[in-house]
C-alpha cells in the first residue's frame, strides 16, 4: 500500500508484516510449489505467534482490532513470499474468523476464533461443489434434522486449506423448499467422524495449500454450530464475499509485486546492443505500464477498504466496489506478470527466476472466491440499481441536454 497514506502506526504494521514475510524459509516456498508439504503448519504457527492472524478480528479473541485499511496493508506484504501461504492466511483468520465471530456463539468463539489467530488450529471453507462454484445457491450438500443435531451428507472441492484444517465453514440445503435466501445452513463442521478430505489435485500453481476434497458422510454436528441460525447462511455469505474478495485483490497486489521488481533488476543490469535493456522502450515502457497499473490496483483497493471501514457506504455500492477490485486487480495482475515475463525474456521461462511460479500461480486469482464473470454481473447489477434508484435523482448538470438536438424528443426512441 502506499506508504504516503499510512500513520505511523500502519507503517509499522507494515514493517511486522515485512518481517515476517522475510522470515519465510525459501525451503518451504519450494517444497510446496513441488507438492513436497501439503500444508505449512509451521509457517500459520509463526504467523499466529507474531499476532499477524485476524487483524480486523477483536482483539479479546486474539486480533488486531484494526480495519480493512490496515488488512490490506498486511495482505499485500504477506502475499510476497507466495500466493499459496497468502491463501491459507486469508481463509482462516480473514474469512473464517469473521464468520465466526459475526454469527457465532461465545462457545464457537473460543473452540475456533481464539487457538486459530494463535496458529494452534486451522480453518478452512467448503463452498465449492463438484457440481459447480458459482451456482452457489443451487448446492446439493444436505443436512437433515436429527434430535438436537444436523447430519451432514455431500461434498466440497478445491477447498484450500482441506489438509490441515481442524474446521469446516460448510454451506448446506436445510430447507430445500425455500427460496434460494432462505434454503441455506452454515455450519461449522470439526474435523472428526464422516469428513474426510482428499489431497487429490495436480494444480497448476499455488501449491502446497492442502487444497483437496471435503467429504460428508453423515457428518453430525449440534445445531448450535450453525451460524447466525438454520437457514440463515444467506446473510453469512453475503458477508463474507467481502473478505474473500477485497481480501483477495489486495495478496493478489503483495503476490505480483516480485514481478516489477524481478524485472526491473534485471533489465536494468541485462544488456544488449551496448547497453541497459531498460533503455529500449520496448522493454522499459512494459516495466512502467506494470508499475502503473499496479498503482491504480493499490488506489482502488484502499478506495474499497476506507468505504467499508466508513460503515456509511450503501451495501449495493460496497458489494459493486469489492467486485470492482478483484475483478480489476486480479486481471491487472496477470496482465502484469506476463508482461515481466515478456520483458525478462526466455530465462523468465526458466525456475531461474520464479516468475514463472508467479504466473501460475496469479492464473487463480481470477477464478476463485468467485469468478470474474461474476464480479461483471455484481457490476452490472449494483450499478445500475445506484443509478437508477440514487444517481440520475441527484442535483448535478444534466449533460444530456448539452446536445445541439437535445431537444429533438422524437429522435430519441426507446421502445
Amino acid at each position: 500500500m502506499f506508504d504516503f497514506i499510512m500513520t505511523e502506526e500502519q507503517k509499522k504494521l507494515r514493517d511486522e508484516a515485512r518481517d515476517f514475510t522475510k522470515w519465510v524459509p525459501r525451503q518451504m516456498i519450494l517444497d510446496m510449489d513441488a507438492e513436497k508439504i501439503q500444508f505449512p503448519h509451521e509457517y500459520l504457527k509463526e504467523c499466529g505467534r507474531r499476532n499477524l492472524l485476524g487483524i480486523r478480528i477483536d482483539k479479546k479473541y486474539g486480533g488486531r482490532g484494526l480495519g480493512w485499511v490496515d488488512d490490506t496493508i498486511v495482505a499485500e506484504e504477506i502475499g510476497v513470499a507466495s500466493y499459496s501461504l497468502a491463501c491459507l492466511w486469508g481463509v482462516g483468520a480473514d474469512i473464517v474468523c469473521e464468520a465466526v465471530t459475526e454469527f457465532g456463539n461465545e462457545e464457537l468463539k473460543q473452540a475456533v476464533v481464539v487457538p486459530l489467530l494463535k496458529g494452534d488450529v486451522f480453518a478452512a471453507e467448503g463452498l465449492t461443489e463438484p457440481r459447480g462454484g458459482s451456482d452457489f445457491f443451487g448446492a446439493t450438500t444436505k443436512a437433515r434434522k436429527d434430535g438436537g443435531d444436523w447430519v451432514i451428507t455431500g461434498q466440497k472441492r478445491f477447498i484450500v486449506g482441506a489438509e490441515g484444517a481442524d474446521w469446516f465453514l460448510v454451506y448446506a440445503v436445510t430447507n430445500p423448499a425455500g427460496a434460494p435466501h432462505e434454503r441455506m445452513t452454515a455450519f461449522m463442521v470439526p474435523r472428526g467422524k464422516g469428513v474426510e478430505t482428499k489431497y487429490i489435485y495436480n494444480l497448476m500453481g499455488v501449491r502446497g495449500g492442502g487444497a483437496g476434497r471435503l467429504i460428508l458422510n453423515e457428518a453430525r454436528v449440534p445445531e448450535r454450530y450453525a451460524l447466525n441460525g438454520i437457514n440463515g447462511g444467506f446473510d453469512v455469505f453475503m458477508r463474507m464475499m467481502v473478505p474473500e474478495r477485497l481480501g483477495t485483490a489486495a495478496m493478489t497486489i503483495g503476490s505480483v509485486r516480485p514481478a516489477i521488481e524481478i524485472a526491473t533488476r534485471y533489465t536494468s543490469r541485462r544488456k544488449a546492443f551496448g547497453q541497459p535493456i531498460m533503455n529500449f522502450q520496448g522493454v522499459g515502457f512494459k516495466v512502467a505500464d506494470c508499475v502503473m497499473q499496479l498503482d491504480a490496483a493499490r488506489a482502488l483497493v484502499y478506495s474499497t477498504a476506507r468505504a467499508v471501514d466508513s460503515g456509511t457506504v450503501h451495501p449495493g455500492r460496497v458489494r459493486r466496489m469489492v467486485s470492482e477490485s478483484k475483478k480489476f486487480v486480479t486481471e491487472t495482475a496477470w496482465d502484469v506478470a506476463n508482461k515481466c515475463m515478456q520483458a525478462v525474456g526466455g530465462i523468465g521461462y526458466t525456475d531461474v527466476f520464479p516468475l514463472e511460479r508467479i504466473v501460475r500461480d496469479i492464473r487463480l486469482s481470477m477464478i476463485w472466491v468467485g469468478s470474474n464473470e461474476i464480479m461483471q454481473l455484481i457490476i452490472q447489477n449494483e450499478w445500475y440499481k445506484e443509478y437508477l434508484k440514487v444517481l440520475c435523482k441527484e442535483n448535478v448538470r444534466d449533460v444530456e441536454d448539452d446536445a445541439r438536438n437535445a431537444d429533438q424528443a422524437e429522435e430519441k426512441v426507446y421502445e
